[in-house]
């Protein structure tokens, strides 16, 4: 286990889910902290709360790249690489996670009943590397801010 999956761990363990631990790491790796955004990403986690919404590890990650990629202001632009990288996403989770478990779904994922932190852990930690993975691939440096 690396040093990224242990903090993962230790967020998890302090109450925050996989959409909340995604946004967190991706703001620490800019040294930031933006409680208002983390505290926003909860929404997304367990399918928007539901279970049959959309995996929040998935949903976290596509806000991942939009804080990179994404328009914040009037005077910014959305990157032109940014729908190239949501797709990019989607089609690497549907395949890996989707594929895999017979949906991209929080209940899809977890419909055979093993426990959440069991399965969702080892996923999260894959999913924060594919989008370090991506950000880098397309030009990103993901310790860097948008806002200089």
């Amino acid at each position: 286990m690396d040093e990224i999956q242990l903090h993962m761990m230790e967020m998890s363990e302090k109450g925050y889910y996989c959409s909340q631990i995604l946004l967190k790491l991706g703001l620490e790796a800019q040294g930031k902290q933006n409680t208002d955004l983390v505290r926003a990403a909860g929404g997304l986690a367990l399918g928007v709360g539901r279970g049959a919404g959309t995996c929040g590890a998935l949903s976290g990650a596509a806000c991942l790249i939009a804080l990179h990629a994404g328009k914040g202001c009037e005077e910014e632009e959305e990157d032109e690489r940014l729908w190239l990288m949501l797709e990019e996403l989607w089609d690497w989770f549907e395949a890996e996670v989707g594929a895999r478990y017979g949906g991209v779904c929080c209940d899809d994922i977890l419909s055979d009943g093993t426990p959440r932190k069991q399965r969702c852990g080892p996923m999260v930690a894959r999913v924060y590397g594919k989008t370090m993975e991506m950000l880098l691939e397309h030009g990103f440096d993901p310790t860097e801010s948008r806002d200089g």
